[in-house]
């Protein structure tokens, strides 16, 4: 299996303590939404994202090594995908994030999908 998806790259910026919610999430392309949760569990970690404004009330899951850059000052996470690619994620289940290995392995591959950045 490639890198583990489920880890912060450790140029992100990432802080275990910070609490992302609410920060703006930047696609290559453009804003995409909001951190509605996010998890800073070693090997578990991601962001959930609302996408409210493009598609009504979808949430997305984000693994954290698609995430490049966290600025705390400006409250915004960037991360390097396009905004079709987030907006044609699985939608994020909340009974299946944590348990369910294939649900994971389903993200995992949809993000990973056109090659890995790094």
């Amino acid at each position: 299996m490639a890198e583990n998806m489920w880890n912060y790259a450790p140029t992100a910026g990432h802080t275990p303590d910070a609490d992302l919610t609410g920060y703006a999430v930047e696609a290559a392309d453009g804003g995409i939404g909001k951190v509605d949760k996010h998890s800073s569990d070693v090997g578990s970690q991601y962001i959930v994202v609302d996408t409210g404004v493009w598609i009504f009330g979808k949430k997305v899951l984000l693994p954290a090594a698609t995430i490049t850059n966290i600025d705390h000052d400006a409250r915004t996470v960037s991360v390097a995908r396009s905004n079709e690619q987030i907006k044609s994620a699985p939608e994020f289940d909340e009974d299946k994030h944590l348990g369910d290995p294939a649900y994971r392995d389903q993200i995992s591959g949809h993000y990973q999908t056109g090659g890995s950045g790094h």
